[in-house]
């Protein structure tokens, strides 16, 4: 739902919250005629008890006319008070209409979006219906607050004085409406914050809950970087907040304080047409204490209450599966993502056919200021195939591995799995279609079974997961620990052990495109090969980050890269266009001596 169409949405609905309250409303407003005694009488009986008492030298007069006032404050707090009380009989409603219309969208979420969506619904319902129930009170309190005191206060004090009012009234009305022009902008940033916070919850949780998987598959930068993004975003929201605020209090000192500027240097003005000392301090009185206050609750009450009102009843009325309009579709950048937002997170993913990967200019760095890790890359993976990835330490082959996986998303450029970007699907659907085996096997405290078959969501047959033992080399460590159902602990197996459970495990997985980030690498050269030749009897695509040469002499493509360029070509193609690969190889052949085939160069 755009911005427009959702404060058209709460709109209306805070309208139809009060339409059917006019008898509540009323009683309020009655209440509120009583709160605003004070602000009205105060110039006025401070003018009396100046002029009248004090200046005329009869103090008990003025301390009488102080005592009224004071007399009229009190029957203001009571009033305050029953307006505090009588406001539970138009909130209470609007908080059983927002739980219900929580409820709602948390059931079509979930049977949407599955069990997921369902938390976020429950969090919706908890956090944001109680912020929407405060602030709507808030709301009511700080609006006939302002509007009483306000108009009680201009009321005395064009009874008072008339000739002050162009002193007072317009920087009052110019701070308002400053006021009002940044109601918009501190919503929308509002707005932002919330989604910045969100984004860092569900960041956290979705770490929080595999903080072992990250430990254990070396992923702690990824994970920082996922989390790093996140902060960052909130970062620039809070500075924005920051400069709404700054509007604010200019909007506070143009309209509560400048009037007092104003008129004291119109004082002499004013003597000579008609005030008296008592009545420019009752002038003075009605403007510290009545316009001041009024318009410094509303600026600084209202103007966060307001936004958090909008923002959370916004989030909580938005339907999805509201069909979203053409026109209001976000904007993809080049890979697939939709700015501003969580990829595919307000749609189903798109279909994804086949396993092929192809990476259209892509551009990765680990931060704004970094080097670049991955510049303008291209590649294709058609299916079935068996890519060895090979280089020197540090030039980003595993990263590569991350962003074929979808663990890693590239800031510029597109990753298509199957025709369907990348950036649109969701975890569930990476899932089924890929399978990434890191250099850190994860193993659980369970049974041997239970870590082999985690990826299977149906059930697998002994003759099946005997055969993936038998044909990746598990079988010793099967009978040494005593059969399938055996517990095993990660501390009980060297990391050889590990991998070969996590490599038995993802060569189970339904998925057709296998990532090997160097998971063979506590492996001897017979175990490896084992293992590698079994993925590639595999049915699917094969994608290898070979740390021996051995591995790519095994493949059907190579992919070299050295951080400049990349070249991709079979072995013999490699030997006669790449000296890197020579000296990698153990060859050495005069620069040029050779060509490089025709489309060797992955641009």
């Amino acid at each position: 739902m755009s911005e427009a169409r959702e404060r058209a949405e709460v709109r209306r609905f805070l309208l139809a919250s009060l339409r059917g309250r006019h008898r509540e409303l009323l009683v309020l407003s009655g209440w509120a005629l009583a709160e605003s005694l004070p602000a009205y009488l105060s110039g006025r009986l401070v003018a009396r008890a100046t002029d009248h008492g004090f200046l005329a030298h009869r103090p008990a007069t003025g301390l009488a006319w102080l005592g009224a006032l004071a007399v009229a404050m009190v029957f203001g707090a009571w009033g305050t008070r029953q307006v505090t009380c009588r406001l539970a009989a138009i909130v209470e409603p609007f908080r059983d209409e927002l739980v219900r219309r929580a409820v709602q969208s948390a059931l079509r979420r979930s049977i949407r979006q599955g069990a997921a969506a369902d938390m976020a619904g429950v969090a919706r319902l908890a956090q944001h219906t109680e912020i929407a129930r405060e602030a709507f009170a808030g709301v009511l309190l700080l609006v006939q607050g302002f509007v009483v005191m306000a108009l009680s206060t201009i009321i005395g004090l064009s009874t008072l004085m008339p000739a002050a009012l162009i002193f007072v009234l317009p920087p009052f009305v110019v701070g308002v409406a400053l006021f009002a022009l940044t109601l918009r902008w501190a919503m929308a940033a509002q707005r932002a914050s919330i989604l910045a916070d969100e984004g860092i919850a569900e960041a956290v949780s979705l770490l929080s809950g595999g903080l072992r998987d990250v430990v254990a598959c070396g992923g702690e930068s990824l994970a920082g970087a996922a989390v790093e993004a996140e902060i960052h975003r909130q970062a620039a929201t809070q500075r924005q907040l920051a400069r709404v605020q700054a509007v604010r209090s200019l909007a506070v000192s143009l309209g509560g304080l400048s009037p007092l500027v104003f008129v004291l240097l119109g004082a002499t003005w004013l003597l000579h047409h008609g005030a008296t000392v008592g009545v420019l301090l009752g002038v003075l009185t009605y403007v510290v204490s009545g316009l001041h206050p009024a318009l410094q609750q509303l600026v600084h009450g209202m103007g966060n209450t307001a936004a958090w009102l909008f923002v959370t009843l916004g989030r909580i009325l938005e339907d999805p599966e509201e069909p979203r309009h053409p026109d209001e579709l976000d904007e993809l950048d080049e890979s697939g993502r939709r700015d501003g937002g969580l990829p595919g997170a307000d749609q189903p993913p798109p279909p994804v056919r086949g396993h092929a990967v192809e990476l259209r200019d892509v551009t990765f760095r680990y931060g704004p200021r970094a080097e670049p890790v991955l510049q303008r890359f291209s590649l294709e993976i058609p299916e079935g195939d068996h890519l060895a990835i090979i280089g020197p330490s540090g030039v980003g082959k595993s990263t590569l591995a991350s962003i074929l996986a979808g663990m890693l998303r590239p800031e510029a450029g597109t990753v298509l799995l199957g025709d369907a970007p990348v950036g649109l699907l969701d975890m569930r659907t990476l899932a089924a279609h890929r399978v990434l085996i890191p250099q850190e096997a994860y193993v659980f405290v369970g049974s041997l079974r239970e870590n082999l078959v985690t990826l299977r969501s149906d059930l697998v047959d002994d003759h099946e997961l005997d055969a993936a033992v038998e044909a990746l080399g598990l079988r010793p460590l099967v009978q040494r620990l005593g059969g399938l159902g055996a517990e095993v602990r990660p501390d009980m197996l060297s990391a050889g052990e590990r991998q070969l459970i996590s490599a038995v495990r993802s060569y189970l997985s339904p998925a057709p495109l296998a990532v090997l980030d160097e998971a063979t690498c506590h492996l001897d050269p017979p175990a490896e090969a084992l293992v590698e030749e079994a993925f590639a009897r595999r049915p699917g695509s094969l994608v290898v980050i070979a740390h021996r040469l051995s591995s790519a002499l095994r493949a059907r493509r190579i992919l070299l890269m050295d951080g400049t360029t990349t070249l991709v070509g079979t072995h013999e193609e490699l030997l006669a266009g790449s000296a890197l690969y020579r000296d990698l190889v153990g060859y050495w052949a005069p620069e040029g001596a050779f060509a490089v085939e025709a489309g060797a160069v992955a641009r």
